[in-house]
């Protein structure tokens, strides 16, 4: 089963990283793993909240990944870098979507896999969903 994403081309991302593809990436087949690709999404996800100043703190409030899907369109091999473009939807009182586009940076356009996740601000002390900052909700806006 695919999940679809949202259309996002009148969309601009939020965010995009560029991640060199390891060695250590591939797997048997000469491929990127298929595992690998929900961390190079992990990995976009946090550049972004480092860029936007809410760094992940273990001990008081903060974004928690909920649940997270990857479709897969083409192959990524050895050598090569990838582009993630990672886009936000709409807010709710605790939890946004994020969705993330992958190329082959040398193929520009060329989505290779697409995904997302589903992220929920919470009390890591209290262990419970809080509401968006405020800060945070106008960004998402």
């Amino acid at each position: 089963m695919r999940i679809e994403l949202p259309d996002l081309s009148q969309r601009q991302p939020m965010h995009e990283s560029l991640i060199a593809i390891r060695w250590g990436d591939m797997d048997a087949l000469g491929h990127v793993n298929n595992s690998v690709y929900l961390q190079y999404m992990d990995v976009a996800r946090v550049d972004w909240l480092h860029k936007i100043g809410c760094p992940v703190d273990p001990r008081g409030f903060g974004p928690v990944v909920i649940n997270a899907f990857c479709n897969f369109h083409r192959q990524f091999e050895y050598p090569g870098q990838v582009l993630l473009k990672m886009y936000a939807g709409e807010s709710g009182r605790s939890s946004f979507e994020t969705w993330v586009t992958m190329e082959k940076a040398e193929k520009p356009g060329e989505i290779c896999a697409s995904g997302g996740a589903t992220i929920i601000w919470v009390d890591r002390q209290a262990q419970k969903s809080a509401p968006l900052p405020d800060w945070l909700r106008a960004l998402l806006s």
